[in-house]
């Protein structure tokens, strides 16, 4: 018998050649969209070999949504308790329907019982973690992209629990390792890049904007990145327009790209963003935004990346100021920042993942 010519027979083929991959994440104003945006950098590179992506959501930012659908996933609603049984059950039936070679699954609200769940449904799963705040791992994998992460965090897990640490597996997402490499770090700063992540509930944006007003230097320029999903915009808008200093908003743009490469300095939240302007080669003063960031602050600083000035609501302004100030002036130390963030992280991350886990599919 010949060879399947296009057709229908031909695509059903295709149809279940095509790996599929379920991921089970949520974005809200209160819990951030870190969990989905680096989901969408793993699904694209999942996307990119060949397979398909679904997403599973009990929350999602509208504009996030919106996002995922332009890149051709699909986005379905989980209709239970976040990180509950029966949320374990619909996401364990979905992965079925769609013959999902792996679950991903990311945020805190998912402990053990949910991914003893889904192996006892017979499903492989993969554990986005941060900190190894649960007693017990019970994931197929285990993936910790930060510079922070190590096996003693995660000593209470299953022998058969495979573990992906480090700065080896940051997760970015296309435009970034697309971005062309090298940076020029002139003498003097002048372009400051201010991004909180997609939410900022804790409004530490207006914190270190009524701060850094103080520095009053004619000679830089300040960008804010308000994200789709903060609250306080309009505040900001006001306080901006009555400002005699060189501020603009950049309200939910569409790639950070552009401003990463447009910066000198960034203050950031430590989160997911601290790895996009290391791979950017962007100095940066971390602000830990959440308990979990903590690590993810020390650890930058740790490695020569950037500034850590600890919790949000434990800094001052006088701290902002003066940690920019330093920067702004001190070209050696941008250079040596910049350098170590793109040694830190090479953007070959999502690959690595993808290719793992195909492999083991």
């Amino acid at each position: 018998m010949g060879a399947d010519q296009p057709g229908h027979g031909f695509e059903s083929r295709v149809m279940r050649e095509r790996k599929s991959l379920l991921v089970r994440a949520d974005a809200s104003t209160q819990i951030g969209a870190g969990h989905v945006m680096r989901c969408l950098a793993l699904s694209k590179a999942w996307q990119c070999s060949g397979g398909d992506v679904t997403f599973a959501c009990a929350e999602v930012l509208p504009a996030l949504r919106q996002r995922l659908q332009q890149e051709n996933f699909e986005v379905l609603a989980i209709e239970a308790e976040p990180g509950g049984g029966q949320d374990a059950q619909r996401t364990g039936e979905l992965a079925k329907q769609l013959r999902s070679e792996w679950v991903v699954v990311d945020g805190y609200r998912f402990g053990p019982d949910y991914y003893r769940r889904l192996r006892g449904s017979g499903l492989r799963s993969l554990a986005i973690d941060d900190d190894g705040r649960f007693d017990d791992y019970c994931a197929d994998v285990v993936l910790n992209q930060n510079a922070s992460a190590s096996q003693a965090m995660y000593k209470s897990r299953q022998p058969y629990t495979k573990l992906m640490l480090g700065s080896s597996f940051v997760l970015l997402r296309p435009e970034f390792t697309r971005a062309p490499g090298g940076r020029k770090i002139p003498e003097i700063a002048q372009n400051l890049l201010i991004t909180m992540g997609a939410t900022d509930p804790e409004n530490v944006t207006l914190k270190v904007v009524q701060a850094l007003v103080e520095m009053r230097s004619d000679n830089v320029e300040i960008r804010v990145v308000l994200g789709s999903g903060y609250r306080h915009a309009a505040e900001l808008r006001t306080l901006v327009s009555n400002l005699r200093v060189n501020i603009s908003l950049e309200e939910n743009p569409p790639d950070m790209v552009p401003l990463m490469a447009w910066a000198d300095v960034a203050i950031s939240a430590a989160g997911g963003t601290c790895w996009e302007l290391a791979h950017m080669g962007v100095p940066a003063v971390v602000i830990a935004i959440s308990s979990d960031q903590a690590g993810i602050a020390q650890a930058v600083e740790a490695r020569g990346v950037a500034r850590n000035l600890g919790c949000h609501a434990d800094v001052s302004a006088c701290q902002i100021v003066n940690a920019i100030h330093e920067l702004i002036s001190d070209k050696q130390r941008r250079h040596s920042m910049s350098h170590a963030g793109q040694q830190l992280v090479d953007g070959l991350g999502a690959k690595r993942v993808v290719e793992f886990l195909q492999q083991k599919a």
